[in-house]
């Protein structure tokens, strides 16, 4: 080290010595030797006048590029708290650890640890991970980046990498007087694929960035220890400081909702190594939403978070708000003050299938064909499927459909048994079964009928072994082969289903006609109304389901 510091020492002496010799020859040669100087000093600058003037044309065109698109938000610039993230009680008492973490960078530090780098957030989309990172920001008091992945890229190759390097530069540079900072990144697979040889390396001027960009991302994201500061670099090179350069807590948070396509470099220890996935809430945490939803509109008695909570299994928290909002806009509309169970249920059916579009120049004949299509799929629903309830039977046009039957969980379920698959492709083929021994006629809208009573006959027989063979074409690699392979059975077992279901619509043929007729003449019915219609006929309950049979074998539900 001291040999090293004699060397830098050396050349400043050096330097001062060659100046102090150039001005004694100047003062020497007189003017002849000033006016040649002078002309080589005038080359000079109008050389760096021109140069300069280049760079900046480069430098301004390479900032504006490489502006980051990223919001920060300061401690105290958001209200986003424990208390307001909803429906996922253990995500949060996982988050709340990683909150400990970073209130305790120093102590943690003096332990003998490293503060944590990345986390990985995974799950569907609406779930709440950019909205779990912002909370964990704010309850840590640390500042917040939010950048979209996609935002790195660029048409000029480099330019995404600048965006990083800006982006942690500042990130550590408020690390250090904050104590930590986070940095969220969103869609973090738009950047962060696996690299396959020849695949995203990008060359020459143009490119998006490909895996030069994921290299910037993963240097940064743990980078030497090195000091960045200008004074600090400036002290180390005189040799008056000695102290080891320590790296501020910047900790990154990704989201995706591919987690399988990301780079194995991404998720070694020391970057994402910590994953915490995020899905969909159950029933209690729906319940936790609503109720927090709830209680920041106005609305009457029938509009309650536990009927609310059993109407949307499978909803996320987004759309949990989407659709308490949308209640309020339909309430508003029809000059309501407070929102009602209707208004919900309406908001509900307009997200999941769109807006009502009667088609009035439909005729009579093409309304009826229609009506006992959904007739079909009605009676099959109610009489085979006890764990759904029917939600809603149309024949008003709601996006591409000229009518649906729809069905709603009773309960939060995660199986699935073989007879409620047979029951499944029943369902799917009753209405053409309907339309064969009611209309004496086939009609072209069972497409989508098929197609999904096919795909549930493919997976009883080729992916969870409930036919006579063990074979999964998920081990086949395709399942358009693997279906070509098995068609003569699936085709069997839909004949044989259809058989089956067809016997069921005859047998319960006054149901199918008094739900075709309420049909045409309300448009739609609700699940109590066509149970109303079938204890108005039979006089009592929906009974057991009865026996389903596959390939003459009885399967007892």
């Amino acid at each position: 080290m001291g040999n090293y510091q004699w060397v830098k020492w050396r050349k400043l002496i050096l330097w001062m010595v060659s100046l102090i010799l150039f001005g004694i020859l100047l003062v020497a040669g007189g003017p002849t030797y000033w006016q040649i100087v002078l002309t080589i000093i005038g080359f000079a600058l109008q050389l760096l006048f021109a140069m300069s003037f280049m760079i900046v044309q480069f430098v301004a065109l390479f900032w504006f590029l490489a502006r980051g698109r990223t919001y920060w938000i300061l401690p105290g610039e958001t209200g986003s708290t424990w208390e307001d993230y909803r429906g996922n009680p253990e995500i949060v008492e996982n988050a709340k650890r990683i909150v400990t973490l970073l209130k305790g960078v120093k102590e943690f530090k003096e332990m003998g640890g490293e503060a944590i780098r990345g986390l990985l957030l995974c799950g569907p989309p609406g779930t709440g991970k950019s909205y779990l990172a912002q909370v964990i920001a704010n309850e840590a008091q640390v500042p917040f980046a939010y950048a979209s992945a996609p935002s790195f890229q660029n048409m000029f190759f480099g330019v995404g990498n600048l965006k990083v390097m800006r982006l942690y530069k500042k990130a550590r540079k408020l690390g250090r007087v904050y104590g930590a900072c986070i940095i969220f990144i969103d869609e973090v697979d738009a950047i962060g694929m696996a690299r396959q040889s020849g695949g995203m390396g990008g060359g020459g001027m143009f490119g998006m960035g490909g895996a030069g960009l994921l290299n910037e991302l993963l240097l940064q994201m743990d980078p030497p220890n090195i000091d960045n500061s200008k004074f600090a670099k400036l002290l180390r090179s005189l040799g008056l400081r000695r102290k080891k350069a320590e790296r501020p807590a910047v900790l990154t948070i990704a989201a995706t909702n591919l987690p399988d396509v990301l780079d194995p470099a991404l998720l070694r220890p020391g970057r994402f190594d910590r994953k915490l996935w995020v899905d969909a809430p159950d029933y209690d945490g729906r319940l936790d939403v609503f109720e927090y939803y709830l209680r920041k509109i106005k609305r009457d008695s029938s509009l309650t978070p536990e009927r609310a909570a059993l109407d949307t299994i499978g909803y996320s928290p987004a759309q949990i708000k989407h659709i308490v909002n949308e209640s309020v806009v339909i309430a508003h509309q029809r000059s309501a003050v407070a929102a009602s169970y209707e208004d919900f249920r309406n908001a509900m059916e307009t997200y999941e299938w769109g807006l009502k579009q009667p088609l009035r120049s439909m005729s009579d004949d093409e309304k009826r064909n229609v009506a006992y299509h959904e007739s079909g799929h009605a009676v099959a629903q109610y009489l085979l499927n006890p764990h759904d309830r029917v939600w809603k039977v149309t024949i008003i046009r709601r996006g591409g459909a000229l009518g649906l039957a729809a069905t709603k969980p009773t309960h939060e379920r995660y199986n699935r048994s073989d007879s409620e698959i047979l029951a499944g492709i029943q369902i799917c083929l009753a209405a053409r079964a309907v339309e064969e021994e009611f209309l004496g006629k086939k009609l072209n809208g069972v497409n989508s009928d098929l197609r999904q009573a096919t795909l549930l006959a493919g997976a009883y027989l080729g992916m969870v072994g409930m036919g006579d063979e063990l074979f999964s074409w998920l081990a086949a690699g395709s399942q358009a082969e693997a279906l070509k392979v098995l068609r003569p059975k699936i085709n069997e077992m839909l004949q044989d289903q259809m058989l089956q279901v067809k016997k069921l619509v005859k047998d319960h043929s006054d149901f199918v006609h008094a739900i075709a007729e309420e049909l045409l003449k309300q448009g739609d019915l609700t699940g109590e109304e066509i149970e109303q219609i079938y204890v108005r006929l039979y006089g009592h309950q929906r009974p057991e389901p009865p026996v389903v049979k596959a390939l003459g074998k009885e399967k007892s539900t």
